[in-house]
């Protein structure tokens, strides 16, 4: 195994929460490859929100950033896939999609999740700018204007509740969503959320322009800004050999998405693995996912240097049970390694 190929950790995935946890990986002088494809979910968006001190930042910049401050600190990170990655005896061994191979004793996924978004033409092209799921991301920028909402689920009325904090100009568009309940009517009225049956056929764009929805009856409402439910999944693709644990994740009893099982700081059921981020809670913000990085590469730095002092314990007990004539003669060679002599 070719030296320059074997890492303290592996981290999959390189954003908020792997570049951060390879950063502080990278301070506490462990051997750290970072690995990313460079699709990371918020790519779409212009500007990232709630991340103190940041706030208002390109997501590229943040990225940008973070490399340069790893590879700072003697980290190195690639562009790159991993194509295949399981344990190998001690170690674990990861090729990747260019055909490398490289080994680490600990792996740590941080490869986010991938979104599913409702079947309406028009709504893929304008993620992320005009096409949005998250108020706490993106409320602020459409504060006061019309938005409408594609019910293609069964929270419908409680994106329509959460959205009427930021604006009064809130429409709810069943679609393929569930009807309310004769109380969530009543909610939906109180709120002054107005409620329209019917199909949704497509967005109606103009000079690159958000200007409305057009229903399958061919009648258009007008709106500045469309939210939508998407499906959420944990990215995994080359990880199977890993073994993770994936499961449903639930809200209010309905699966909401797919996510994989890990406990404090990232620990999963497989030994050696951790999992932070978007992969392990679908609803982390970006702020969120770099803590979580964080958390996770500190609990490794500890679990690495309790490992490497069980092994110097091994050696230096195996130095002291040696043969004293062969230990007296290395405490003399290092003796006078140490005072410039170099023979008798």
């Amino acid at each position: 195994m070719d030296e320059q190929d074997r890492y303290d950790v592996l981290v999959v995935g390189g954003g908020a929460a792997g570049l951060s946890a390879a950063l502080t990986l990278a301070r506490a002088r462990r051997r750290v490859l970072v690995v990313h494809d460079g699709t990371p979910r918020n790519k779409p968006a212009a500007h990232m929100h709630a991340y103190l001190g940041l706030d208002g930042l390109p997501p590229g910049e943040l990225l940008a950033r973070g490399r340069a401050e790893v590879e700072g600190y003697g980290g190195e990170v690639v562009e790159d896939r991993v194509a295949d990655a399981r344990r190998d005896g001690a170690l674990f061994r990861a090729e990747l999609a260019d055909g490398r191979v490289v080994h680490a004793r600990r792996v740590l996924v941080a490869t986010g999740l991938s979104d599913t978004l409702p079947a309406v033409d028009g709504v893929a092209e304008r993620w992320g700018r005009d096409v949005l799921h998250c108020p706490f991301c993106h409320g602020w920028e459409v504060r006061d204007r019309a938005v409408a909402i594609i019910g293609s689920g069964p929270f419908g009325v409680h994106q329509a509740q959460m959205w009427r904090q930021w604006t009064p100009d809130v429409t709810l568009l069943l679609h393929t969503g569930e009807e309310p309940t004769d109380a969530e009517w009543e909610q939906l009225a109180a709120l002054g959320v107005r409620v329209v049956d019917g199909t949704v056929a497509g967005l109606v764009v103009v000079d690159d322009a958000l200007r409305g929805v057009r229903l399958a009856s061919g009648v258009q409402l007008p709106c500045d800004a469309v939210v939508v439910a998407t499906g959420m999944a944990a990215r995994l693709d080359g990880l199977a050999g890993l073994g993770l644990t994936v499961e449903p994740l639930l809200m209010n009893g309905r699966v909401v998405g797919s996510r994989v099982v890990a406990g404090p700081d990232g620990e999963t059921e497989v030994p050696g693995v951790r999992v932070v981020g978007n992969a392990a809670d679908l609803r982390a913000q970006v702020v969120v996912a770099a803590a979580g990085g964080l958390s996770a590469a500190a609990t490794l730095v500890a679990e690495l240097g309790a490992e490497d002092t069980r092994a110097a314990v091994e050696r230096y007990r195996a130095e002291q049970s040696a043969p004293f004539s062969a230990r007296a003669e290395r405490e003399l060679a290092g003796r006078l390694a140490g005072d410039g002599r170099h023979g008798l």
